[in-house]
């Protein structure tokens, strides 16, 4: 068995009656984006800062019985979600999950922050060479799959131009993920998911501002490549699109802006009932808001309800 992969897991909706012993740990992204393609479904990936955040994002996902990937930057990572205070915590979380849960490094660009985070054993890294010409894009991503997959870590790539919310839209089609072009960049990379450019930007859109998104695009993409595709800038793009955006292909959606938004008002709205709310009260609220948010989008992106990738065994005698 891979070390990466769970030692038991389960598959469809448990009845009340049954009782299983399930065994859960940090698991391949490859796995559980590869079940979501399979089955037509988005899997939320949520940068946590913190042990509220985690905590949050994995006690929603087993209630939801939905996988789940928790992720952080590397500037995160230096300015707060330090990896040896942070790593023991989720991995301890995972391991206590009856539902699969991956770790991935987001948005990666030097080499040093790759080999660290597959070293302290992340289960996923992402590389971004977007901004770089296409060869050296193809190069160094195949530089990462090359160091990644022995060590059973998948990679997810990034292909096209994911901008700047505050910027506004104002991409033309070709800044938006080539179709012809991702599937020579899949098959010389051999990365496991692509990040792809339709619409979507990093960070919280101006006040009413709803980006529209190329779901054309999206269907030609799916359609030549047949693989998770991961939706960048999923905070603000409305529920709507979110729906249309899993239902054309999208098996992974990022999301930050909007986590840290629903902490924030969690704790805005216990100062208003409380203006005398202490520091603990505060996180508290912070993470009860952030859990109640991310069942909501489980709901939304159809990850509920579902459960992992290998077969189940329930040990019944008939």
């Amino acid at each position: 068995m891979n070390p990466k992969e769970p030692a038991t897991t389960i598959v469809g909706p448990i009845t009340e009656h049954q009782e299983i012993e399930v065994e859960t740990m940090l698991v391949s992204m490859k796995a559980i984006l590869d079940d979501a393609n399979e089955n037509f479904y988005g899997v939320m990936a949520m940068n946590s800062i913190n042990i509220e955040m985690v905590r949050a994002g994995i006690e929603a996902a087993t209630e939801e019985r939905s996988p789940i990937i928790i992720q952080m930057g590397p500037g995160q990572i230096a300015k707060h979600a330090h990896l040896d205070e942070m790593l023991p915590v989720v991995k301890e979380l995972a391991e206590k999950a009856p539902v699969p849960v991956a770790l991935n490094l987001d948005h990666g660009s030097k080499l040093e922050d790759e080999v660290r985070a597959i070293q302290a054993g992340f289960t996923n890294v992402m590389i971004d060479a977007s901004a770089l010409p296409y060869e050296e894009n193809i190069q160094k991503t195949k530089t990462i799959v090359s160091l990644a997959h022995p060590m059973g870590v998948s990679v997810e790539a990034e292909l096209g131009h994911v901008g700047q919310a505050a910027d506004g839209d104002g991409r033309t089609d070709d800044m938006y993920t080539n179709v012809e072009q991702a599937k020579d960049f899949v098959e010389r990379t051999g990365c496991d998911a692509l990040a792809v450019a339709i619409g979507t930007a990093h960070g919280k859109y101006p006040e009413g501002y709803v980006p529209q998104l190329d779901f054309d695009r999206l269907k030609e993409l799916k359609d030549a490549l047949k693989m998770p595709l991961v939706l960048h800038g999923g905070s603000g793009s409305g529920e709507e699109n979110l729906k249309k955006a899993v239902a054309g292909g999208i098996n992974k959606i990022n999301v930050c802006t909007d986590a840290f938004q629903a902490g924030k008002e969690g704790m805005l709205a216990l100062l208003e009932e409380n203006p005398k709310a202490d520091f603990l009260a505060l996180q508290m609220a912070a993470e009860a808001a952030i859990k109640q948010f991310v069942k909501d989008y489980m709901h939304i992106i159809g990850s509920n309800d579902r459960y992992t990738y290998a077969e189940y065994e329930s040990g019944s005698k008939e």
